[in-house]
């Protein structure tokens, strides 16, 4: 599994472990995933998917987080994923950058066994609902690439569906999420508990627990996700 003449896969994932990051599994593109094109309109080979599961990722970049930088966690994986992808030869892609924005939880599922949850976040058999995709890489070459393992959803043998009810605001039906009723919690008084700790509904599902975020970096994204949504 040679990525390039300067890398192999097992070695492109250790050292993106390094910095707190895993491979997410890739696929070889079509024209209905919507991959960009890359210099002079060459079509991209194979995508490989960077994310993250667990707090792995918080605890190696938050000390090496600038204080007071816009977006620092992003700051950082776009770091770590184009220095890489200069090394290899490749063209990195990111999900924060857009308008318009890239298809990644699409692209996720294409790479590996993850499925839409109740409350509309990818769940992974193992790491639950605490995993992230940060970011990727695009090759021109079509490389060799593990087979797909199919796995099915831990959510179609869930019948009691946690997640729909432990939200205060019952912000979450199967069908639609009411963000402004969801922001307007976690601001308020009686929203601390999902400030400190992260969305109530999420650490709800028992799926992938010992992957649960650290409450810091759980409180990071929070605060992010209000402030994004005060923008709009």
């Amino acid at each position: 599994m040679i990525v390039n003449a300067r890398m192999s896969l097992p070695d492109l994932a250790e050292v993106l472990a390094a910095a707190g990051l895993l491979l997410r599994g890739g696929f070889h593109p079509e024209p209905v995933d919507e991959v960009p094109a890359l210099a002079a309109g060459e079509p991209v080979g194979t995508l490989l998917l960077v994310g993250n599961a667990g707090s792995d990722l918080w605890r190696t970049a938050a000390a090496l987080i600038e204080d007071g930088v816009a977006n620092p966690l992003d700051r950082y994986v776009e770091r770590v994923i184009g220095d890489l992808a200069r090394r290899v030869e490749a063209r990195a892609l990111f999900p924060f950058h857009g308008p318009p924005y890239l298809p990644f939880q699409r692209w996720a599922q294409r790479a590996e066994a993850v499925a839409p949850s109740p409350i509309g976040l990818l769940i992974h058999p193992d790491y639950g609902l605490w995993h992230a995709y940060r970011g990727a890489f695009a090759f021109s070459a079509r490389l060799d690439l593990p087979s797909f393992m199919s796995r099915p959803s831990p959510c179609v043998t869930c019948s009691a569906k946690p997640c729909l009810s432990a939200c205060p605001v019952d912000a979450f039906k199967p069908a639609s999420y009411d963000v402004p009723a969801c922001v307007g919690h976690v601001e308020s008084p009686a929203g601390v508990d999902c400030r400190g700790e992260g969305c109530r509904a999420r650490r709800a599902c028992p799926v992938g627990a010992d992957y649960r975020y650290l409450p810091a970096h759980a409180a990071f994204h929070m605060r992010a996700f209000v402030r994004a949504h005060r923008k709009v």
